[in-house]
């Protein structure tokens, strides 16, 4: 999970907490509302109602989906995805395609979990297989993306990234072939940051609430991703209602509406800088599909802005050099358009 909360905060200076306060989302929420009271009144409780509806709709998902993160985190999972970078390349970079998006993880366990990867010596190919899938998809995700665009949005997306993953592990392990990738690796060395055990040390507890510690873990995790996803998710939900009252449809419709690839392109491109993350993005995007943006290009959107995410990108750029770097952002946003394009090929024409 790897734009989760990090379980490791260091010391921070009194003008770096108090930035973070400012950047905080109910901060935000907070001065959306009240520019709202203060330039339009007359629609303060018309916004306010239409973002609290689509947070209380929401409410189950968020639910189900912070049990599933907190159950997969107590269990120890991450030992089961470890165990996906043994034997033959080829079924290395088909499990680790697959199991990207299960990945319990916060945010500061991704790097040192694949710096161990690379130590054990899991080639170039499944770990970027894994780079690839994990950012695009979690159970959390899963579930919030299903609850605001729906069930064949979330399966779409959910396909897009083992589609991705097996694309990028396959691409990388073809060009290790031909001499591709010989020193990947940053000579710098990554180390925990002390957010627990090993992930590669024991195996998976699946029945966990005999242990005591994995049950103070499950509260633990329970406690803090459900206090994270319910605050982004208020967010998201405020700015879908500032986007659908206040954005002109023909605006969005101009942009990345329409058939074909242009809107398409737009949108992945968009979404690499525009992005915030994966429990946002729906919500908006929803609000973006109410004012005219194709389907197709919203799926590129959250396809290109999931890889190119601040977790997900210095996950990749502390441990490898720029030219892998490189082909991991390009490999990203060629996924994305294509995912797009088909996902816009077999939706429905209305």
């Amino acid at each position: 999970m790897t734009e989760a909360t990090s379980c490791c905060t260091p010391a921070r200076p009194h003008w770096t907490a108090r930035l973070k306060v400012l950047q905080s989302p109910i901060t935000v929420i907070v001065l959306i509302f009240a520019g709202v009271a203060l330039l339009d009144p007359a629609r303060l409780g018309e916004t306010a109602l239409f973002a609290a509806n689509a947070l209380l709709n929401t409410l189950p998902f968020i639910v189900f989906a912070v049990l599933l993160i907190a159950y997969l985190k107590a269990a120890g999972a991450e030992a089961m995805i470890a165990n996906a970078f043994k034997g033959h390349e080829t079924r290395m970079i088909l499990l680790a395609a697959a199991f990207g998006g299960l990945a319990p993880f916060c945010s500061c366990e991704v790097i040192p979990f694949i710096a161990g990867l690379l130590a054990l010596g899991a080639p170039l190919s499944a770990v970027m297989a894994f780079w690839l899938s994990s950012p695009l998809i979690d159970p959390p995700t899963l579930l919030i993306t299903a609850a605001a665009l729906g069930w064949p949005f979330a399966i779409a997306k959910a396909v897009s990234a083992v589609a991705l993953g097996l694309f990028g592990g396959f691409a990388v392990k073809a060009l290790m072939k031909h001499g591709a990738f010989a020193a990947p690796l940053r000579k710098a060395s990554t180390s925990s940051c002390g957010c627990g055990p090993s992930p590669f040390d024991g195996r998976p507890a699946w029945a966990f609430w005999g242990d005591e510690s994995r049950r103070t873990v499950f509260r633990s995790e329970f406690a803090s991703n459900g206090w994270f996803l319910l605050k982004w998710l208020a967010l998201a939900y405020a700015l879908e209602a500032m986007l659908v009252t206040y954005v002109p449809a023909q605006l969005i419709a101009s942009v990345v509406g329409g058939d074909g690839i242009v809107p398409i392109a737009t949108a992945a491109l968009v979404g690499m800088p525009a992005y915030l993350n994966s429990y946002v993005a729906p919500a908006l995007l929803a609000g973006l599909m109410e004012q005219g943006m194709s389907a197709g290009a919203a799926l590129a959107f959250l396809v290109a802005g999931a890889v190119s995410s601040i977790p997900a990108m210095a996950a990749v750029w502390s441990l490898v050099k720029p030219h892998v770097f490189g082909v991991y952002l390009g490999l990203g946003v060629f996924g994305a358009i294509l995912s797009g394009i088909l996902f816009q090929m077999m939706m429905p024409v209305s």
